[in-house]
């Protein structure tokens, strides 16, 4: 399939950014993938959706503070560094802004929140392929237990603002995120409140989680001209014994599997992929690429967000549409179509989607 198969026009004023809605007050829209039929909902309404024996999965990566702000030792240059990745203890890959300026051995001394110089020192030690700078840093015992004091909330770059706002603290956080890792949030979780996931395991419903930590690539557009030629970004991920258990469990037992979210699938999907159908115990990496056409093995219904044209998350979600075949993309495109016409917000603090 060709990448342009998945692209779309998406009037601007749909991204959604301010005012950011209440977790569960969102719309949602449900997608039937026998017959393509559409339902417009409240987000609240996913209730009457699930059945006792069901298993939801969700993503509880944390997000970190992971956007640093510093100088140039020498010229007093402005640089923004964008942690990506943690190599080891104050080594990390980094996006850094301006990215010409940022050669081997530059040395960046990071600002806290008042824009004042600390003693952290951020020195580029290596560019690869694709322009991201490895640094280490110094000045501090570990880099993480900084980001808190100094760091921003990576917001993704289609939420224009002047500057971060406090709520963004919180928002941009699901309610139930633990292990910190993520550069960007799972954002299909932000819908849920702990009371309305209490409310769906009264329902009879087992909630278990994955861990994938998010990564810079899962938001770039698929610039190959084929989905065959795109080399997919590998992120962490993390699934235990708990969740393996349910998931498997309920399987056998012809129950249904709902992920929340594309980074949810990539992880079930993965370790499917190398155990012969079933969940094992797993800690690794993935840069499983799914995009139609794809039989899933492990997920059953899919709760996710809208996405961007020509994504990796939207060619998923056309894959899911129809398991096996290609008339999934025309399928979510007619849906995606629909929900411009109803005006959903698309992207991190947009409206959900259901596929059932």
């Amino acid at each position: 399939m060709r990448t342009a198969d998945f692209d779309f026009v998406l009037p601007p004023e749909l991204i959604a950014q301010q005012p950011v809605p209440k977790r569960d007050a969102s719309r949602l829209l449900v997608l039937a993938r026998a017959g393509g039929g559409i339902e417009h909902r409240k987000f609240r309404a996913v209730l009457d959706f699930f059945r006792a024996g069901d298993v939801l999965v969700l993503n509880n990566s944390r997000v970190i503070p992971a956007r640093l702000r510093g100088v140039n030792a020498k010229s007093g240059g402005k640089f923004e560094v964008l942690l990506l990745e943690e190599n080891a203890l104050n080594d990390w890959w980094c996006l850094m802004r301006p990215g010409k300026n940022a050669r081997i051995g530059t040395q960046i001394i990071l600002c806290d929140a008042k824009s004042q110089p600390t003693k952290i020192v951020a020195t580029v030690v290596e560019v690869n392929e694709e322009g991201h700078r490895r640094v280490k840093f110094s000045g501090t015992p570990a880099i993480r237990g900084e980001l808190d004091a100094i760091g921003e909330i990576p917001l993704p770059p289609y939420i224009e603002r002047d500057q971060q706002q406090p709520e963004d603290n919180d928002r941009y956080q699901t309610v139930f995120a633990q292990p910190i890792g993520s550069v960007a949030a799972p954002t299909a979780g932000l819908h849920f409140t702990e009371a309305l996931l209490e409310e769906i395991r009264a329902r009879g419903v087992s909630i278990c989680f994955v861990t994938l930590h998010v990564g810079l690539g899962t938001f770039q557009p698929v610039k190959a001209e084929t989905l065959a030629a795109h080399k997919m970004h590998e992120e962490r991920f993390e699934i235990g014994d708990e969740t393996v258990r349910a998931v498997n469990a309920a399987k056998a037992a012809g129950h249904r599997v709902i992920a929340v979210g594309t980074t949810a699938v990539r992880v079930l999907e993965s370790v499917a992929a190398k155990n012969a159908g079933k969940l094992n115990v797993y800690n690794g990496k993935t840069n499983i690429f799914i995009y139609p056409p794809f039989q899933f093995q492990i997920v059953d219904a899919l709760l996710t967000n809208f996405h961007l044209p020509c994504s990796t998350l939207l060619m998923l979600v056309s894959a899911f549409a129809a398991p096996g075949e290609t008339r999934g993309r025309a399928m979510v495109l007619a849906a995606y179509a629909a929900a411009i016409r109803e005006r959903y917000r698309f992207f991190s603090y947009g409206d959900a989607m259901l596929i059932l």
